[in-house]
């Protein structure tokens, strides 16, 4: 492909950039087709890994009779996690005065959002738990070899008509679920990614402006040509 069908392409690849949103509510019954899945995997491993190791490996849990029992398993893992993230962020205040209690607030909804997940955690048809194989001790950067591979996961999914996001609430369950799939000690656990059909849709994403997050030269220097792209979607 040459440079001009690059430049040609390139707004479609960033609008779906500037559009994926975290989607935590699915059509739990609309299974996701292994074609597609297929498509979504083949993204998700064309990301690069340090030294081009290649190291990733993603484990899908479906419907059958193991996927259903690490499904549940981690169904628990997210509703402990959403309990106490609700109490500790204060999702749980009935004060007039918070503005968060709002039926209408977006901290209103996303504690309805979150109550949905947890709740049908077991029932959503797709999940993924992004691994690496370490081949040395733990360090900080080796995440850069697994969590590009993820961002590709959840793009294809968008240009798919699928959505999911990236959670890491499987910790407290991992040990079980290391036996239960049979992980070796080796393989880092880096993520579990839910996948379906949205149940809402795709959108811009809320982020705060460009010329707020990008410095020059300096630390806390604004680059004065840090302007969001005409034509793209941006809240």
């Amino acid at each position: 492909m040459d440079a001009a069908a690059d430049t040609a392409r390139m707004p479609e690849v960033l609008e779906a950039i500037a559009t994926t949103r975290a989607i935590r509510r699915y059509r739990l019954d609309e299974p996701i087709p292994e074609a597609d899945l297929a498509a979504i995997l083949f993204a998700a491993t064309r990301a690069p890994t340090g030294s081009n190791r290649q190291s990733f490996r993603f484990v899908v849990l479906r419907d059958s009779q193991r996927a259903r029992e690490a499904k549940a398993l981690l169904g628990e893992a997210f509703r402990r996690g959403w309990r106490a993230k609700r109490t500790e962020d204060g999702y749980d205040r009935t004060r007039p005065d918070d503005t968060g209690s709002a039926d209408d607030s977006p901290r209103a909804r996303m504690a309805r959002t979150m109550e949905h997940f947890v709740a049908n955690f077991e029932h959503i048809p797709v999940v993924v738990m992004p691994c690496l194989i370490r081949y040395r001790a733990p360090n900080p950067t080796e995440g850069g070899s697994v969590y590009p591979a993820c961002q590709n996961l959840l793009l294809a999914a968008r240009a798919l008509g699928y959505g999911g996001v990236l959670t890491m609430w499987h910790a407290p369950v991992e040990d079980q679920l290391r036996r239960l799939l049979g992980l070796p000690e080796e393989v880092f656990v880096a993520a579990t990614i839910p996948l379906g059909r949205p149940a809402g849709r795709h959108g811009p994403v809320r982020r705060r402006p460009l010329h707020e997050l990008v410095y020059e030269d300096h630390w806390g220097e604004p680059a004065a040509w840090a302007q969001e792209p005409e034509g793209l979607p941006a809240r």
